[in-house]
């Protein structure tokens, strides 16, 4: 049925225009804004051409899951890079992570952060 429909993933944030200047400049990714109803909707444009729409949401709660996982080639320098860019790295119990935030074991090398909003992202490396 949806074979040939053109598909995106969305989340929602409590401002855009944190959201815009962390995307935008904290992150380096290409975006676009539109105006809605009155609302600013940002289009985060991704490499392979994928897209990812950000909402506004009064009384938004951030999502307890990772809403964007960003795959690298070597997550220490991804790691390095983002914290030199102001990027917290987040600790969850359950996973041993090393002293960047890296947790190393069971699967792909991974580290979390969150976006202003809350939102949890993350960046991976595999093999």
């Amino acid at each position: 049925m949806f074979e040939d429909t053109e598909a995106f993933s969305s989340f929602a944030v409590n401002d855009t225009e944190r959201a815009k200047e962390f995307y935008g400049k904290t992150l380096g990714l290409r975006l676009s804004e539109e105006s809605m109803e009155g609302h600013t909707l940002v289009t985060l444009r991704l490499a392979g051409g994928g897209v990812v729409m950000i909402y506004p949401k009064e009384n938004h709660t951030p999502a307890s899951f990772t809403v964007l996982n960003f795959r690298v080639d070597d997550i220490d320098s991804a790691v390095d890079e983002l914290g030199r860019r102001g990027v917290t790295f987040e600790r969850y119990s359950g996973f041993h992570q090393d002293e960047k935030g890296i947790a190393r074991a069971g699967g792909p090398q991974i580290a979390w952060f969150t976006d202003p909003a809350g939102n949890v992202l993350s960046v991976l490396q595999t093999g």
